[in-house]
Order: C-alpha cells, then structure tokens, then sequence
C-alpha cells in the first residue's frame, strides 16, 4: 500500500452511520498533532486497505484503526487507542484496558448493533468540506 501517508494513522469508518461520523468530527475537532486520516470502509480505499490487512470489511461491525507498517486495532481497542493519542484527558480512556477485551468488546459489540437504531444511518457517505479534504483518504 504505497498511496497512504507518511507517519499518519488511518481510521476506518463505517460512513453511513451517524454515530462513527459524529465520533469522526469528534476526532478531527480534538487531533491537534493532526495524527489522523480517514476512511469510509465502503470506499475503494477502504476496501483496499482491508484486505491488505487480512480483514473482510463486509463481516466487520467496527471501527479500525491502522497504524501502516505497525499494527492494526478493532472495536474497544481501536476506541482505546485512538483516545490515548489524542492525549490529554481522552487519555485517561486507558483505564479500561484493565478489562478483558472480550467483555470491552461485548459491549462495544452491542452498542453496534444498535447504532442504526439508536443515532439512525445516511442513505450515503458523508462528503467532507472543502477544508477537511485534506483529513479523508
């Protein structure tokens, strides 16, 4: 995957769900060190990244984070690590490592499948503004 960028996280995103584009804004409003970029999961980038990292986007309810040449995280990690590298106060997300994946991601399971009900869905992926363009891939 030559195209991504240099030294920048990629958070992979569902696009049509009004809660991952509100935690997307949400992301963009707090990354001060500008560390992220992002992408729907249904776009040819999205789906060229997933499967360059072994993961079929059409079984995935999650969210991703992939740090290129480094690693890639998932659902309640993802969240978590996100989080730490915003710093600050978001931060202190950390603490809930000291529970087990599987329970962090059994209710992070069930908040996503509920997240169309809940906060409702686009009949499309959001189109970022001109001066956010620069954050999408």
């Amino acid at each position: 995957m030559q195209d991504l960028p240099k030294n920048k996280k990629i958070i992979l995103f569902d696009g049509v769900c009004n809660l991952c584009n509100g935690a997307v804004q949400f992301v963009i409003k707090h990354d001060k060190k500008d560390n992220f970029r992002f992408v729907a999961l249904q776009s040819e980038t999205g789906i060229e990244i997933c499967n360059y990292i072994g993961v079929d986007q059409t079984k995935i309810d999650s969210i991703i984070l992939y740090n290129p040449g480094v690693a890639y995280y998932y659902k309640s990690s993802a969240v978590i690590e996100i989080a730490e590298e915003l710093g600050g106060f978001y931060s202190l997300i950390s603490v809930f490592k000291i529970f087990p994946e599987k329970l962090r991601n059994y209710i992070y399971d069930y908040i996503a499948k509920n997240r169309y009900k809940w906060y409702g869905k686009k009949d499309s992926c959001m189109i970022p503004t001109p001066e956010l363009k620069a954050k999408f891939l």
